[in-house]
């Protein structure tokens, strides 16, 4: 309470009650609750604003017996005021005002106190999206290869890559390396995602390609064969925008027991950690809900080559050659090893 009583003294002065005129007040009692706040038999002096902030700061505000009140009893005569014989209640209503922003302003300055200091994280403003691609599709040529887990694209794209020059990226390949490289900051994510048989942050698998392309076009070699990408719609949509176009979408459609069955068979020599029947079934259900819709996109683009996989590998690569050889001669002899 010595606070606030302090803050009511520093207030008053704020309002400059020197430059108020004396008041006749009624003396300060302490009456009972239920007493009119008007009583005429409250005993009166005169006093000075001086004397009245001395004693502002003498008084105690509040009682179990009943409560300390102040009372401007109104002029000594009409001439005072005008001629209103009702006397109005100033001062206290300048206690109530002060007392009440004394204790508001003690009250935030007791919080910034007490309140421990926390540092704001702000986020990151995000990176504005490029307008037009890295690449031109006049200068390189990407084709998409799809297909769910265990159709063959792998060894369809080597084909490829032997006989018509192709720099064979695959984007689980390359975040695979990416989470084995030492000092990798996105390395303990990748091989959490791809455990779960979920898809890796689009951000870090088109980083990744886009660097391997550019380090592919520094060697003179810009036909690419980007495998099992893009996986989900704002892929393809953010590699078309900011990195190329493609020329189309290479399908390898193929039932899933048939792929269950070679996931399985290569998973007893391949080592690696989603080739097991848990995994296998969840990378199913995400190749249907997330890149089976971006098939059916470019198919309405006209975009897409659906190549049937159930027959053996040398029958589905001539089925993949016919139609890679109406857009692209074969380059034997600029052959280019597997990214």
């Amino acid at each position: 309470m010595s606070a606030i009583r302090s803050s009511v003294s520093g207030l008053a002065r704020t309002f400059k009650l020197n430059s108020l005129p004396a008041l006749r007040v009624s003396r300060l009692h302490t009456i009972p609750s239920a007493a009119a706040p008007h009583s005429p038999t409250l005993p009166t002096s005169r006093i000075s604003p001086g004397s009245f902030r001395q004693g502002l700061t003498h008084s105690k505000f509040g009682s179990s017996q009943g409560q300390c009140r102040l009372y401007a009893a109104g002029p000594r005569n009409l001439g005072e005021t005008g001629g209103s014989k009702n006397p109005f209640p100033v001062v206290p209503l300048v206690l109530i005002f002060t007392a009440g922003s004394g204790g508001f302003y003690l009250l935030v300055n007791s919080r910034k106190e007490t309140m421990p200091a926390t540092e704001k994280t702000l986020p990151r403003s995000p990176k504005k999206a490029k307008t037009t691609p890295t690449f031109s599709p006049k200068d390189v040529s990407v084709i998409f290869v799809l297909g769910g887990p265990g159709a063959g694209k792998g060894t369809q794209c080597q084909n490829l890559v032997r006989d018509y020059g192709f720099v064979h990226l695959s984007a689980g390949d390359l975040l695979r390396a990416e989470q084995n490289r030492d000092g990798s900051e996105f390395g303990e994510l990748i091989k959490t995602y791809i455990r779960e048989g979920r898809i890796v942050p689009m951000e870090v698998t088109v980083a990744l390609l886009e660097n391997a392309m550019k380090e592919s076009i520094a060697n003179g070699q810009n036909r690419f064969l980007i495998d099992g990408f893009p996986r989900q719609m704002d892929q393809a949509i953010k590699f078309e925008t900011e990195v190329c176009p493609s020329v189309f979408t290479l399908f390898f459609d193929c039932p899933e027991e048939v792929m269950l069955e070679r996931l399985l068979k290569r998973g007893e020599t391949s080592g690696r950690e989603d080739d097991n029947i848990e995994s296998i079934k969840k990378r199913f259900r995400t190749f249907v809900n997330t890149s089976m819709p971006v098939v059916d996109m470019f198919e309405k683009e006209g975009k897409v080559v659906r190549v049937d996989c159930t027959q053996g590998v040398e029958e589905v690569y001539s089925a993949v050659k016919k139609e890679v050889s109406s857009k692209f001669k074969p380059m034997k002899e600029k052959a280019v090893m597997t990214a």
